[in-house]
């Protein structure tokens, strides 16, 4: 009787939830190979293109060759920029999402990028920084303007600081800050010529002096929220069921927003103020994983760095033997994705 009609109705459920949890587990591998082969990809494709021989060469062996040369002075500061702001974003916004409860959440929606770029090119202009070690500590100051100002705007009045309150009053301000920084820039032809491409998010021309600075701040920010990760496992089921559970609430929204400032300056101060990668690639991890934010949190910024670093391959090969900006291209490719997956069911879930 083993073969009758019964018996199939009864495998089949069975082999479902033993694939399901196989596939789970083949998700880490197989984004952390596609991210490796991003980096390659990165190492050889652009203006010069490098054999894969040569790419090896230049990493294992410390080659000589022009090819060699351009891959370690030029292309692996880039793409580590690259891996860094994109890890940072895709953390960041994951963070934003839960501690708002809003799955439109996100570094840019909420005001952080433009605070952030309106610090670092206020400071440019009035000659107050110079190089990443100064732009950094600009960008977050101006990240944390941003959110208390954004915070402070959307408490008020009846129900407090809602998901659509906060992405209102994080939407009103980046308009604010993007036209001071437009006015700033465009009053200094210098800042001007030096920050048109890095103003729409651009990884071009970073060198090893951007890469090394920013680890402090990426690791701060990176234990920060991934330390809350339990805590807005629980937030998701609201504040008063969070308390409950012995969750200090405000302790946990306070880490895990100031981890995402954190992030969120050192991208933009690296990159530039990069739209789309902070807002979908928490919907795509959560999607692949389905799981708490110990999954959702390592896995989003696993995917934002082969997000960002992908698309600025891109950028370098549709317009070839010029670029198209990294930000310009995330926007252009990354639109259609995410209504892609909010228009799939559970994409928001």
């Amino acid at each position: 009787m083993t073969g009758g009609p019964g018996a199939r109705h009864l495998v089949r459920p069975a082999a479902r939830h033993l694939v399901r949890p196989v596939a789970r587990h083949l998700v880490w591998p197989v984004v952390a190979l596609a991210v490796a082969a991003v980096a390659v990809l990165s190492l050889a494709v652009g203006t010069r293109p490098v054999p894969p021989g040569a790419v090896l060469d230049a990493l294992l062996s410390g080659g000589t060759s022009p090819d060699a040369l351009v891959v370690r002075s030029l292309r692996v500061p880039r793409t580590g920029v690259g891996l860094a702001a994109g890890a940072a974003l895709g953390l960041a916004g994951a963070a934003l999402q839960a501690v708002t409860r809003n799955p439109l959440a996100d570094p840019g929606i909420l005001g952080l990028s433009q605070g952030a770029a309106a610090g670092v090119v206020l400071a440019l202009g009035l000659g107050l920084a110079s190089g990443f070690g100064g732009h950094v500590w600009y960008a977050f100051a101006g990240a944390v303007v941003a959110a208390v100002l954004v915070y402070g705007i959307a408490a008020r009045g009846r129900g407090g600081a809602t998901p659509v309150k906060l992405a209102l009053a994080g939407t009103a301000l980046s308009a604010m800050a993007a036209g001071g920084t437009t006015l700033v820039l465009t009053s200094s032809s210098a800042t001007l010529d030096q920050f048109r491409f890095w103003q729409v998010g651009s990884l071009s021309g970073r060198d090893a002096g951007t890469v090394v600075p920013m680890l402090p701040f990426l690791l701060a920010g990176a234990v920060l929220v991934l330390g809350c990760a339990r805590g807005l496992d629980a937030l998701a089921l609201g504040d008063e069921t969070a308390a409950a559970l012995g969750h200090r609430v405000v302790r946990v929204r306070a880490a895990a927003a100031l981890g995402a400032t954190l992030l969120t300056a050192a991208a933009v101060a690296a990159a530039g103020p990069i739209a789309f990668v902070g807002l979908a690639v928490p919907h795509l991890a959560r999607r692949l994983v389905r799981g708490g934010h110990r999954a959702v949190l390592p896995l989003s910024a696993l995917l934002g760095a082969g997000l960002l670093v992908a698309a600025d391959v891109a950028g370098r090969v549709v317009r070839a033997p010029a670029e198209v900006p990294a930000g310009v291209m995330t926007a252009l490719v990354g639109v259609p994705v995410l209504v892609v997956l909010v228009r799939r069911r559970g994409a928001v879930a």
